[in-house]
C-alpha cells in the first residue's frame, strides 16, 4: 500500500473518530470530553507554549481552551478539521492572554505611578477622605479574602522584600511558573479592588489623570 493512501486511510479514521467525539460532546457525554483532552492536549498545550513562553500561563490557556470547545462545540460546522478548529479557538485564548499581561502590566505601572502623586499632591485628609480611604480598604480585603496565605507572602517577597522569583521558588519550596502564576493572580485582585474602590471612593480610576 502506499504511503498517499496510508495517509488518507488514517485522516478517514481520525475524521470519523472525530466526528463521534462531537456528537457525544453535543449530547454532554463528559466521557467524550474526557477523550478529547486526552486526544488534542499535548498538542494544544504545545501551541500556546510556543507563544506564551511561560507553563503556568500556558495551563490557565489550555484550560480555557478546552472549556471554550465544551461551551461552543454545536458552532463547529465540520468544515475544517477538529484539530485545525480548536487550534483556532487556541489561538484566540492565547492573543486574549498576552492582551491581558500588556493591560495589567499597564495598570500596575499606572497604579505606581498614581500612588507616589497621591503620596506627594494629596492634601492632608478630612474626615471624609479618612472614610473614603476605610472604604477603599474593605474593598481591597474583600477581594483578597480568597488568596491563600502562602500567595500573599509570595506577593511580599517579591514587591516589599525584593526578592526574584528563583529566590522566592527556593524559599517557599514551590516551583518558579507556580510564583509567577500566583503574582499573577493577587496582582490582579489587588487591581481589580483599586478600581472598584477608587468607582466607589469617587477617586480617580487607574489610566484616568487626576483633576489636581
Amino acid at each position: 500500500m502506499s504511503r498517499d493512501r496510508i495517509e488518507q486511510l488514517t485522516a478517514e479514521r481520525i475524521a470519523r473518530r472525530d466526528a463521534q467525539i462531537v456528537e457525544r460532546l453535543r449530547e454532554a457525554d463528559e466521557a467524550a470530553f474526557d477523550a478529547l483532552y486526552q486526544q488534542y492536549f499535548q498538542r494544544v498545550y504545545a501551541f500556546s507554549f510556543a507563544r506564551l513562553r511561560n507553563h503556568a500561563d500556558t495551563d490557565d490557556a489550555v484550560q480555557e481552551t478546552f472549556l471554550s470547545v465544551y461551551r461552543s462545540i454545536e458552532d463547529f460546522r465540520g468544515e475544517s478539521s477538529l484539530l485545525a478548529w480548536i487550534y483556532g479557538i487556541a489561538r484566540n485564548t492565547v492573543n486574549n492572554q498576552l492582551r491581558r499581561t500588556c493591560s495589567l502590566q499597564r495598570r500596575l505601572k499606572n497604579a505606581r505611578s498614581f500612588l507616589m502623586r497621591s503620596d506627594l499632591l494629596m492634601p492632608p485628609g478630612t474626615p471624609e477622605d479618612e472614610l473614603h480611604l476605610q472604604r477603599c480598604g474593605s474593598q481591597i480585603r474583600r477581594r483578597l479574602s480568597s488568596v491563600a496565605d502562602w500567595q500573599t507572602e509570595v506577593f511580599v517577597l517579591r514587591h516589599l522584600e525584593n526578592l526574584s522569583v528563583r529566590e522566592i521558588s527556593k524559599r517557599m519550596s514551590r516551583s518558579s511558573d507556580s510564583v509567577r502564576s500566583s503574582l499573577y493572580r493577587v496582582k490582579r485582585l489587588m487591581l481589580e479592588a483599586i478600581d472598584s474602590g477608587s468607582a466607589r471612593c469617587g477617586a480617580p480610576v487607574l489610566g484616568e489623570r487626576p483633576s489636581w
